[in-house]
C-alpha cells in the first residue's frame, strides 16, 4: 500500500474498482456501461453502443501473475487495467459502427 494525499495508506484497487473506472471512461466516450453483480459469479462490465444495441460486450477484470487485466467475454486480454485509455480505445474500436 502507498500513502495517498492525506498521508494515510491507500487500499489496493479491487476488481469492482477497475470495472467502474473503465465504465466511467467508456461513458465519457458515449457508450452505455454498467457493472453487473450476478450472484455466485464475479462482477462484469456490460458495455453497449447506444446507436447499435447489438454491439455490446461483457468485460471482466481479472488479476493475473503480472497484474490486473481487462478481458473480453471470449477469454482474450484487452489491456492492462492500469492502462485505462488503451483498454477504452480497444473496447470502443470493437463496439463502434463500421
Amino acid at each position: 500500500m502507498t500513502p495517498d494525499d492525506t498521508g494515510t495508506a491507500a487500499l489496493p484497487k479491487t476488481r469492482l474498482d477497475y470495472l467502474e473506472d473503465l465504465g466511467g471512461e467508456l461513458r465519457e466516450r458515449g457508450f452505455r456501461a454498467r457493472v453487473n453483480l450476478p450472484r455466485a459469479q464475479p462482477p462484469s462490465l456490460h458495455v453497449m453502443n447506444p446507436d447499435a444495441v447489438a454491439l455490446a460486450e461483457n468485460i471482466q477484470a481479472e488479476e493475473d501473475a503480472d497484474g490486473w487485466w481487462y478481458w473480453w467475454s471470449w477469454a482474450e486480454r484487452i489491456a492492462r487495467a492500469d492502462d485505462l485509455a488503451e483498454a477504452a480505445d480497444r473496447v470502443a474500436r470493437v463496439l463502434r459502427i463500421h
